[in-house]
């Protein structure tokens, strides 16, 4: 028998000199920081972008509309 494992999110702080250089990959604008929900957010594009362990993934198509 196997004990169930609960799995949470770990969420890691970006450095403060990532955040300083990174801008969206679309328009090239200021982003939010949204690091307990795991996502940076463009809210000129309507974009956000997912933060995998840590890691930024700043791709376009990879990035979820916001409403």
């Amino acid at each position: 028998m196997r004990a169930a494992v609960a799995t949470s999110e770990v969420t890691m702080a970006l450095a403060p000199e990532l955040k300083e250089i990174l801008a969206c990959p679309r328009c090239k604008g200021a982003l939010e920081f949204h690091e307990a929900q795991g996502e940076i957010r463009c809210l000129a594009c309507r974009l956000a972008y997912r933060i995998d362990d840590g890691i930024p993934v700043m791709l376009v198509e990879e990035a979820r509309p916001l409403p």
